[in-house]
């Protein structure tokens, strides 16, 4: 038998305990209450790690700041997910953005809602699981899997691959980049496993706070990648192919030559192959079409010599 599914609620309210205890009962996961944060590292410690913490101190407070990095420095691939008093639980808090919790949970949740949020943090835990020390057959079939929860992208992480591959060796790379690359081009939207098939599914322009929401998908692949082993620079790219070279991408604003080379090789190749596939609300250009919109993008969100090296490689 594999190990048991293992959630740890810290909080010092004990009804919202009992919520919680409530809420996961008859899903068959093994829960655990810690009234303080001591009593929290102690279990964690003693009873062996879990998959998922919810913590009720995921702010300023030092005891619960210090808890949640000492969780994530000795259980790094546990998911920890911080509960929050306010509406802020609905975006994208500071918190998440520097990976001190994966995910927030209004205190207010139903039960519907802490299980969805929880279930996502399981999956988050078994695709890290999953992808370390993975060999190549196994990568591209899970960065497939994680396709699917978008339907209207299949085939694109192959797609994006294979140009990303094709335009490095053509700039002149060497073997160990281009196995990054090549990498990095499967997995580059496995951070998207957090973010909720209503959104990526969502037909039509999405709101702010629902953008706020994918524009988390770089960081979280970036941890993803980190926590399986992969290269570093695999993870640098998750981490950077949504930066534009005009300075005004995700998540930090990077300009330039500041962007990684494999990053803005990915970046090019992703919008390139993003163009041409249809969406619920609009079909894909064709690719002449493509090279027009890639050159009105050219020096705005994307290095203008990598276009150019694209469109010659192509």
């Amino acid at each position: 038998m594999g190990e048991p599914t293992r959630i740890l609620c810290v909080d010092g309210e004990q009804g919202f305990l009992r919520s919680l205890e409530g809420f996961f009962r008859d899903a068959g996961y093994e829960i655990r209450t810690a009234l303080t944060c001591a009593e929290g590292l102690s279990l964690l410690s003693g009873a062996g790690p879990a998959q998922v913490v919810l913590s009720g101190t995921p702010g300023p407070a030092a005891d619960g700041v210090e808890f949640l990095r000492e969780v994530r420095a000795r259980w790094p691939d546990t998911v920890r997910i911080g509960v929050t008093e306010g509406a802020e639980a609905g975006s994208a808090g500071s918190a998440v953005q520097e990976g001190e919790v994966y995910k927030l949970l209004p205190r207010t949740c139903d039960g519907e809602e802490a299980r969805a949020i929880v279930e996502n943090g399981l999956a988050r835990f078994r695709l890290v699981r999953a992808l370390r020390g993975a060999d190549d057959a196994t990568l591209l079939s899970i960065a497939q899997e994680v396709e699917l929860r978008d339907r209207y992208t299949d085939g694109h992480c192959e797609r994006v691959a294979a140009s990303a591959v094709k335009l490095a060796s053509a700039l002149g790379l060497p073997g160990e980049a281009t196995r990054s690359i090549r990498y990095a081009g499967w997995l580059h939207d496995c951070g998207k496993i957090g973010v909720p098939e209503e959104i990526l599914n969502h037909p039509g322009k999405l709101s702010p706070a629902q953008f706020a929401v994918v524009r988390n998908h770089s960081v979280w692949g970036a941890e993803v990648a980190r926590l399986a082993r992969l290269p570093e620079e695999v993870a640098e790219i998750l981490l950077r192919h949504h930066e534009r070279f005009d300075g005004r991408g995700y998540p930090a604003g990077m300009k330039g030559q500041e962007i990684p080379l494999a990053a803005r090789i990915v970046a090019a190749t992703d919008v390139f192959d993003a163009v041409t596939m249809d969406r619920p609300y609009a079909r894909g250009y064709d690719r002449e079409e493509a090279i027009r919109v890639m050159g009105v993008l050219r020096g705005a969100s994307l290095d203008p010599e990598i276009v150019d090296a694209l469109f010659a490689a192509l």
